[in-house]
């Protein structure tokens, strides 16, 4: 089979819903290499006005190797400008040779077509068809089945098919977009039964999180005012009302991330607005525009800047009718500063698309070496294969709840929040999020079925030291101690905390009644780190201040079996700060004595220490420092002496190189529990249950 080295993502109107598939196809190639190529022929507008929404967002979000400029080659002026000349074969021509330069640096690259808007479309078809023939790259077309029957979709788009079939272009598949619930069926088995058999039909239902517009999209569509809330206006506003009616009324039209439009006089409906969305008996509201240009009163800003402000006021010069006419006309972009989106669209794609028959047509290239972003997407790979149960004690964070949102909506993991139910379901419908008691499990501790069993077993386990009955019965309340014993008893495959509460206060439990394996003495850490170029365990960076060296070797050993088990393989260089033979002093020794017992204990791992953290990664200084060793400048696995260096040592990596940290890991327990730093991300969050995931399936 010839191997594509690129694909040409095509459509013949405006608005089709490119992104999604631009998006989802990137994600899905990453998972074998981090050098992809994007290139847009034809942009809309000079990058110094307005720079091009869907190559940013490709090259920020995914960190793609891509410089801007090389990514296109005409505005949709400049190309229209020399069409009307005659001069198509000159564009034609350059874009080829444009192209052919990125070819040769990329393993892959993706075109994407035009846009469509504007003056000159029928050129803009004419060329994208001319180029993917040129290019000799196989073409995904994408449609839009918005505002039209099942029949009109399907005859768009074959209609759009034979074009690109005529001019001998593959066509490897058709992706339609925002089709209604009830036509989903229909148009599929139509276009499956028009087109010849090779070509791959998706077909994709309305996403009201992809077409429906942010706040930020809202104010700079309107060129607004931010008078309150900036730190809101990722919101997604799915519709809107006027609030020019009665406040009885008013309230009775209020909906999940609704936009309210109002003159900016009537104050009783802004304070109505901001008081329902406080409210548990009121969904969400998305944003309030204020119409009319009117000062708003001294007064209602005094109670608006007392009250608890969480949506976007904005503030404009048009009467309502204007201002509502302009929101209804904004076609949202997914753009890099809108991850939630951009998450949406990748998983949409996953979910519709043929994956695993699109990569057998695009993808068979071979990969090189593990980026993290292959790592990455493992990850998550590993975890859906066997669903693990994860409980969060911390639920009414939300930066717990926002990742726990995303791994139920991914079907990564099945998930436990515990914390004061009224409390987290107020929090989840405040951010508008999906999680239910449908789809995850949310527990107050003391109100738990299971919460008498669970006093009792700590009572027995705990026996031995004397614990009394009664403060049993108070540590089961505290959700660190119940999440616990959820793991414990099995109902829970693993546990991870720490966003709120201390390390200590998320291990404690489980070094008292979880413990540790049989075979191992103590609980250690590794980090994941994802530098650009690859990934590198290091431990232990949390939870051994100075360990010995018999403790060191132990370290060392979990680590380099954490290493295999994740798909890396371990290297292990015991970290000193001198390589080989030539340092002396207690601190050396003790690295040399932990070298001696891996080797004696696991003469299975590739070891060498004491090695310095230069000889270790470079393999220039490396080869130099120590010629015949097979870890040094090669190492994959790093032990550091002490809490001290390891801490301070990933912190400085991470900061200074902008390696993404997964972890830490703990090693050791019999049950997964791990623990999260107090300003830890929604990524960290996820990152971190997935990791407890993999650790729950054993080996």
């Amino acid at each position: 089979m010839e191997i594509n080295k690129s694909i040409f993502i095509a459509t013949a109107e405006p608005y089709s819903g490119k992104s999604t598939v631009a998006l989802g196809i990137v994600d899905m190639l990453l998972s074998k290499t981090q050098n992809i190529g994007y290139f847009k022929p034809i942009i809309n507008s000079k990058p110094e006005v307005n720079r091009d929404v869907q190559i940013d967002t490709l090259i920020q979000h995914f960190k793609l190797p891509i410089q801007f400029d090389k990514s296109y080659a005409y505005t949709r002026e400049e190309a229209n400008l020399l069409a009307e000349a005659g001069m198509q074969g000159e564009i034609i021509d350059t874009i080829i040779s444009k192209y052919k330069k990125l070819e040769e640096a990329y393993d892959f690259t993706i075109i994407e077509g035009s846009d469509f808007l504007g003056e000159g479309t029928a050129f803009e078809f004419d060329a994208n068809a001319t180029i993917a023939k040129n290019l000799g790259t196989p073409v995904i077309i994408v449609t839009s089945g918005a505002g039209k029957t099942a029949q009109q979709i399907c005859n768009a788009s074959i209609v759009t098919i034979k074009n690109f079939l005529q001019r001998k272009v593959r066509v490897l598949g058709v992706v339609v977009n925002k089709v209604e619930t009830e036509q989903l069926d229909e148009v599929k088995t139509h276009l499956q039964a028009q087109l010849k058999k090779g070509i791959l039909v998706t077909v994709i239902p309305n996403i009201t999180e992809l077409k429906s517009p942010s706040m930020k999209e809202v104010k700079d569509h309107l060129q607004a005012e931010v008078m309150f809330g900036e730190d809101y206006l990722s919101n997604r506003a799915d519709h809107f009302i006027f609030g020019a009616m009665q406040i009885s009324n008013f309230l009775n039209h209020i909906k999940q991330n609704v936009l309210i439009v109002t003159p900016g006089d009537r104050a009783d409906i802004i304070m109505a607005s901001l008081q329902a969305n406080l409210s548990k008996n009121y969904p969400k509201i998305a944003g309030i525009v204020l119409t009319g240009g009117f000062e708003i009163s001294e007064s209602v800003i005094r109670l608006i800047e007392g009250s608890n402000t969480i949506v976007p006021i904005l503030r404009v010069e048009e009467p309502s009718f204007y201002a509502a006419t302009k929101v209804a006309g904004i076609h949202s972009k997914i753009s890099a500063d809108n991850p939630d989106k951009i998450h949406v669209a990748i998983n949409t794609f996953r979910k519709y698309m043929d994956v695993e028959a699109l990569e057998k047509e695009i993808a068979a290239f071979k990969p090189t070496g593990m980026t993290p972003r292959m790592f990455q997407y493992q990850l998550v790979s590993w975890a859906k294969a066997k669903k693990k149960h994860i409980v969060l004690p911390e639920g009414k964070d939300e930066r717990i709840l926002k990742a726990a949102d995303r791994m139920v909506r991914q079907g990564i993991v099945k998930i436990t929040l515990l914390g004061d139910v009224n409390e987290i379901s107020i929090s989840i419908s405040r951010l508008g999020l999906g999680l239910s008691q449908e789809n995850c499990q949310i527990i107050n501790p003391q109100d738990s079925f299971h919460y008498d069993d669970y006093v009792n077993t700590l009572f027995e386990l705990r026996k031995g030291k004397n614990m009394p009955l009664q403060v049993a019965k108070d540590l089961m309340t505290d959700v660190a101690y119940f999440g616990t014993m959820m793991v414990y008893k099995g109902h829970a495959d693993g546990m991870v905390s720490g966003a709120i509460h201390t390390t200590a206060h998320t291990i404690r439990p489980a070094l008292q009644f979880v413990k540790t394996k049989p075979d191992i003495s103590l609980v250690s850490s590794i980090f994941f780190m994802c530098l650009p170029d690859r990934v590198t365990i290091f431990g232990d960076c949390a939870i051994n201040i100075n360990p010995t060296a018999e403790e060191l070797a132990e370290i060392a050993i979990s680590s380099a079996d954490t290493s295999t088990k994740f798909g890396i393989e371990p290297r292990v260089a015991m970290l000193s700060y001198s390589s080989g033979d030539s340092g002396t002093g207690e601190d050396v020794e003790k690295v040399r004595r932990a070298t001696d017992i891996v080797k004696t204990k696991r003469p299975d791992i590739m070891v060498e220490g004491p090695i310095q953290y230069d000889a270790a990664v470079d393999p220039i200084t490396g080869k130099q420092k120590m010629p015949n060793s097979k870890v040094a400048g090669n190492a994959s696995v790093l032990i550091f002496p002490d809490l001290n260096t390891g801490n301070n040592t990933y912190k400085a990596v991470q900061r200074e190189t902008g390696a993404i940290a997964i972890g830490p890991m703990l090693q050791g327990l019999n049950k997964p529990v791990n623990d999260l730093s107090r300003g830890c991300t929604v990524d960290d969050v996820f990152n971190t249950v997935v990791i407890t995931a993999i650790q729950a399936q054993g080996d």
